[in-house]
């Protein structure tokens, strides 16, 4: 089922505050993309001044985007615009809070009061005015009579610290969300919660927790207020590549009836398509080179993954070599290196990266240029394992015999 069909089916959530411009803030962010600096800065400033967002250009030019982006950059800060921008968004507030001094005076109930505290906070987080618009919410959970609006409420609040980029707040906000879903969160509430806590755990590198999570979420997926359908799909993709073994690669990803539904018109998926398909037919050649192509088109540009593009792909040459070794007892290096497309050189050196971390189970003799595993032969492994059970049982038999044999002599 396409996004556009998914988000037909629901009432949709409004995309606030706008994670379009949140990924526009993370590009200035990060040194790997200076080429697209000047291009994503003026798309901000041109939204900015469009929707008269003055809390989110005071952002731009007092915290760490400053640094980053640096004088040569960054035009001069401009206080006429801020206070033309500044000026807008005040007569909105002033309008935003009568409505709720009117709903209080004309005892309106408690929905109508609830209704314009969530609009104020909405309108504070849309400016991008983080410390407002969570005073704001928070105020109208106090307000809420029931969970699915508190559910809402505090999702609106997750989508902040999403923006901002801020893990501790994000993280302490899901667990809320996760003990009222557990209280009663209704069917679609829960599959938006599916989304946001993937996206949580991808972020932290616990890509084993956020591939399941967003597997689940392809099929039902509503969350288009935090990110687009098609970036769920590249990153379920890119995570089950690394975390799921080879039947539940095939049946998860590579059959995968949405992934495949949304190959055909999403050029961003085509290399992870390549990658997963050369992982699964052995094809390791073609696997290496759609590997740095991910990292660069994919990896390098994405806000939830980014900061984990070299463990992702160092893991990802690892579960190849693994992969390969398994068939084999011993296999020359040259061998190795040519299903790779590396030299024996690269190989060497790179085999000697996992070898003592124990993370690949062979050992390199470089005499005779070949690779013997070493992994430990499982069915020797179970007869040990089976030879001192019985002996525990042997044991277990012997102390009760002796039981017997002393109560028969008592008689």
């Amino acid at each position: 089922m396409s996004a556009s069909n998914k988000s037909n089916t629901t009432t949709a959530v409004p995309a606030i505050p706008d994670y379009t411009l949140g990924n526009l803030l993370f590009t200035l962010k990060s040194p790997s993309l200076t080429d697209f600096h000047a291009s994503a800065l003026q798309e901000l400033l041109t939204t900015i001044k469009a929707r008269s967002l003055a809390p989110l250009y005071d952002y731009l030019y007092h915290s760490e985007l400053t640094l980053a982006l640096g004088q040569e950059l960054l035009p001069a800060w401009d206080q006429a615009l801020y206070d033309e921008l500044d000026a807008v968004n005040q007569t909105k507030i002033k309008e935003l809070n009568q409505l709720i001094e009117t709903t209080q005076e004309d005892d309106e109930g408690e929905m109508e009061s609830l209704k314009a505290w969530v609009n104020l906070g909405e309108y504070y987080a849309t400016i991008g005015d983080k410390a407002n618009s969570i005073q704001t919410l928070r105020k109208a959970l106090e307000l809420s009579p029931s969970t699915g609006s508190k559910i809402d409420i505090h999702l609106t609040i997750v989508r902040l610290g999403f923006f901002f980029d801020d893990k501790v707040f994000t993280s302490a906000e899901l667990e809320k969300v996760n003990a009222l879903i557990e209280r009663g969160g209704d069917w679609e509430r829960r599959n938006r919660y599916k989304t946001y806590y993937g996206l949580f755990t991808a972020s932290i590198r616990n890509f084993e927790v956020a591939t399941q999570y967003l597997i689940d979420s392809l099929s039902t997926f509503t969350s288009t207020e935090l990110i687009s359908y098609e970036e769920i799909v590249e990153y379920t993709m890119i995570l089950g590549a690394l975390t799921l073994d080879r039947v539940d690669l095939k049946n998860k990803i590579i059959d995968s009836p949405e992934i495949i539904g949304l190959l055909p018109t999403t050029t961003s998926l085509e290399s992870i398509a390549i990658l997963t398909n050369a992982l699964y037919t052995c094809d390791y050649a073609t696997y290496f080179k759609a590997l740095a192509k991910i990292d660069q088109d994919n990896l390098s540009k994405s806000k939830y993954l980014a900061p984990h593009r070299a463990f992702w792909v160092r893991e990802m040459r690892r579960k190849a070599y693994a992969q390969l070794l398994e068939s084999y007892k011993t296999l020359s290096l040259k061998s190795m290196a040519d299903a790779f497309g590396v030299s024996v050189a690269f190989l060497d050196a790179d085999l000697s990266k996992f070898i003592p971390q124990k993370r690949l189970n062979c050992v390199i003799d470089r005499v005779n240029g070949i690779v013997e595993t070493t992994r430990l032969d499982t069915k020797n492994a179970q007869y040990q394992n089976l030879i001192k059970q019985g002996d525990a049982l042997l044991t277990k038999l012997q102390k009760y015999g002796a039981t017997v044999r002393l109560s028969a002599e008592r008689v």
